[in-house]
């Protein structure tokens, strides 16, 4: 067992108690929300790492890009490597005004074998309802390369999807109008009764007034008092920078793929008593060489003999005490002895037994 990695593992999970949070970061204001846009463009200047005739879509939207600026050509005389058929996503944050900018994120949908070096043409960024909230184009920006010659390839990152930094316009703002609210909602990050009734009790003592309340435990409502409506900014910026506990669901998280196990501050583990032992099989294969006699006629011959072998750890009884805190918890699973996969299935063993009163979650 490594003891470094678990003492590593243990100063991590509680070295620091937990702490409160601002309700900015555990709460978001109804309505205060981001957009997603997308388009379909094309990417120009690929040295000959573009989308090849396979892509007909590629070829058929050159050429309507031609047509609009009066050159007439047939999409299937098209025979060019450098461009690239792509779509283009972005996210469009609350409040973006005309001539902001936005970053964006294009991806090939053809075959093209590299976007590196290449530009984004004028491409119109839609939302859900069908119109057009910005448009993008500027130079592509590759983390990565892909070279070939001569039969021979190197490749690096991924080259068919890149960025252009401050690449998208914004051409259509939003409309979204805070001014005459009589209240504002606050929806929880992670929906709990108890988080919502501790965050409605910081803002009535901190506003000195019951204006607010959990409806739900993914919601928290908050009456705006009759002088403070035309200072909805100063107000929400005011309750944002409260500091709430927020609570959460003991829960224990499991990847039996990489052996992680990750545990809540919340996890508590009643006295149990575990008897842990670890079964080792080996198997080897022993070469066997039979040589013929001098001056005879025989041939050299190479076996295998295999050898089976069987060690069983032995395992003792040992009481975990009652765990208090998470460190408790971490130090009494520490003196089984048990290495981290080890863990995972004793604490699958101790759930099912009924001594760990807390959600399991495996990847």
């Amino acid at each position: 067992m490594n003891r470094l990695a678990l003492a590593l593992l243990a100063a991590m999970l509680f070295a620091a108690p937990a702490s409160a949070e601002r309700i900015k970061d555990i709460s978001n204001v109804h309505g205060v929300r981001s957009n997603q846009l997308f388009g379909y463009g094309l990417v120009v200047g690929l040295k000959g790492t573009g989308d090849t005739i396979q892509s007909r879509f590629t070829t058929q939207s050159l050429a309507a890009m031609l047509g609009r600026q009066g050159v007439r050509i047939d999409p299937r005389e098209i025979q060019v490597r450098n461009v690239a058929a792509v779509m283009v996503t972005a996210e469009l944050p609350p409040f973006a005004r005309s001539g902001a900018r936005l970053d964006v994120v294009v991806s090939s949908i053809g075959n093209a074998r590299s976007l590196s070096g290449g530009t984004l043409l004028f491409t119109p960024l839609k939302a859900a309802d069908g119109n057009v909230y910005a448009v993008a184009q500027g130079p592509v920006s590759v983390g990565g390369f892909d070279l070939q010659g001569g039969g021979s390839s190197l490749s690096r990152n991924h080259t068919t999807a890149g960025r252009v930094p401050q690449g998208a316009l914004v051409e259509r703002e939003v409309p979204m109008n805070l001014a005459g609210r009589e209240e504002i909602l606050l929806d929880l990050v992670q929906p709990d009764f108890t988080s919502a009734a501790r965050i409605a009790e910081a803002i009535n003592a901190a506003l000195k007034a019951e204006l607010a309340e959990a409806d739900d435990p993914g919601r928290v409502r908050v009456r705006l008092p009759e002088e403070q409506r035309g200072k909805l900014v100063a107000l929400v910026a005011q309750i944002e920078a409260l500091e709430v506990a927020p609570d959460a669901v003991a829960r224990v998280v499991v990847n039996e793929r990489t052996g992680t196990l990750v545990m809540g501050e919340a996890v508590r583990i009643a006295p149990v008593a575990v008897s842990h032992g670890s079964l080792q099989l080996e198997i080897r294969s022993v070469p066997v060489v039979s040589q013929p006699e001098p001056f005879s006629r025989g041939t050299t011959v190479t076996t295998s003999a295999e050898e089976l072998s069987a060690q069983e750890q032995p395992g003792t009884l040992r009481l975990v005490e009652r765990g208090a805190t998470l460190g408790e918890v971490v130090r009494a699973l520490n003196a089984i002895g048990a290495s981290p996969r080890d863990l995972i299935d004793i604490l699958q063993a101790i759930r099912a037994a009924g001594a760990l009163p807390a959600r399991l979650e495996i990847l």
